[in-house]
């Protein structure tokens, strides 16, 4: 039975988008309760920035070698080791009495993390036809919005419901029950219904030294690097710290309000994505519209200046919207990857660009953190610090606008060669 016609493969893509939705939840889900483990445990915003960091930093530095490893080992393994990571990470967050705890907790769940998105992409791939495949990774792409915006409102009522540790472990303990289905689904069932052997054809491939030479050496992959790194991070690196401490503390939200906001951004990622990758295909033109994302998105984080930190309600709910849908569009940037590199690159060159996204969430927390202590300590107040904090994201905003600028798009005849390559 040929895997690409099975009705499996439907079980398969199930179950791969659901641990995915899950791992993807707990990016941001800390965010929800920083209030409370600051009181908990005593510690300082800037000790939340970093712990907020560190999953992000795990995550970033492990996305090329994850590239590498699952193309050279396979992704099943790889995947499903990363899922019984992240649960048990989150697990022993719950239970964490000590902040070191919590910073392993943070390391181990940005471990599972990393091995997601690059093994999901491979999985599919070797389960479904090129024309499905196309058509279903944008609905991966969906799987991890609705993380983010289950890790909202949801997630808010579960944890105010249960009590954040108990909220946490349960995530914890279903994320290691998806590592033994996903043990089940992609490698017993398949050994029963497709039990003849598979022969490798043995493909030569470039030293990895060589690879990462020649791509770090690459004005475009600098380009797309730069760009991830203005849109994902700023965005991704305020919700996942001090998105609901700012709405708590600068507009007297409650936690569940402060959720609703920040699922509005997610919405606005969700619709982001298809539309913004409907209109580039209806354009034929991938840079001028992304040009277009990346100034909106610059002139929102402005705005949180213009209005010295504390814009309009109904102004800050149109700012999260916008702002997601920026983030949600940022699929733009691994569309320009795959029709300005050759396919035994593409790989690679998208671990590279994510990692610039992931970089810049790794910084903004820690550093929005500093400045909110700096404030706090000099004049007693959160306000001052919420404003000069929001220098972080437009600076990022601004990187991001130079590096889609730089980008070089081919014409036609260039991108018809590319995807016949």
């Amino acid at each position: 039975m040929d895997k690409q016609n099975s009705r499996f493969r439907w079980i398969v893509f199930a179950s791969v988008l659901f641990t995915y939705l899950l791992m993807s939840s707990q990016r941001t889900a800390p965010g929800l309760i920083t209030d409370q483990v600051m009181r908990d445990f005593s510690v300082t915003a800037s000790t939340i920035g970093l712990l907020t960091s560190i999953q992000f930093f795990v995550y970033t530095g492990l996305q090329i070698p994850m590239g590498v490893m699952a193309d050279r080992f396979g992704p099943n393994f790889f995947l499903i080791v990363g899922a019984i990571l992240t649960g048990l990470g989150t697990i022993i967050y719950s239970v964490g009495t000590h902040e070191i705890v919590l910073f392993f907790a943070r390391i181990l769940t940005g471990t599972g993390d990393a091995t997601i998105w690059v093994n999901m992409v491979l999985i599919l791939g070797q389960w479904f036809k090129v024309k499905e495949f196309v058509r279903l990774i944008g609905f991966a792409g969906m799987a991890g919005s609705l993380g983010f915006l289950m890790a909202t409102v949801p997630f808010a009522a579960w944890i105010d419901l249960l009590g954040w540790r108990p909220a946490f472990f349960s995530v914890g303990m279903l994320l290691c029950l998806c590592g033994i289905l996903l043990y089940m689904i992609l490698i017993k069932k398949p050994k029963q219904l497709y039990a003849q052997p598979v022969v490798k054809n043995k493909i030569h491939r470039e030293k990895t030294m060589v690879t990462l030479r020649r791509i770090f050496s690459n004005r475009q992959a600098w380009a797309l690097f730069l760009c991830h790194f203005g849109i994902v991070g700023a965005y991704v690196g305020f919700i996942g710290s001090w998105a609901v401490p700012y709405g708590m503390n600068m507009y007297e939200m409650t936690r569940s309000e402060t959720s609703q906001l920040i699922m509005i951004g997610m919405i606005g990622a969700l619709m982001g994505a298809p539309l913004m990758s409907w209109l580039s295909s209806r354009l034929e033109n991938i840079k001028l519209p992304y040009i277009g994302v990346h100034i909106t998105a610059l002139l929102c984080w402005t705005a949180f200046l213009f209005f010295r930190g504390i814009p309009p309600l109904f102004m800050l709910t149109m700012l999260f919207f916008i702002i997601g849908f920026g983030y949600g569009a940022s699929a733009l940037t691994f569309a320009i990857v795959r029709q300005s590199f050759s396919i035994k690159d593409s790989g690679v060159v998208s671990g590279f660009a994510n990692t610039g996204g992931f970089l810049s969430a790794v910084l903004l927390p820690s550093i929005f953190g500093i400045i909110l202590d700096y404030f706090q300590e000099s004049s007693g107040s959160f306000g001052n610090g919420y404003f000069y904090g929001f220098f972080t994201p437009v600076i990022f905003s601004m990187i991001g606008l130079i590096g889609v600028i730089c980008i070089k798009e081919k014409r036609k005849e260039a991108e018809r060669r590319s995807i016949e390559n």
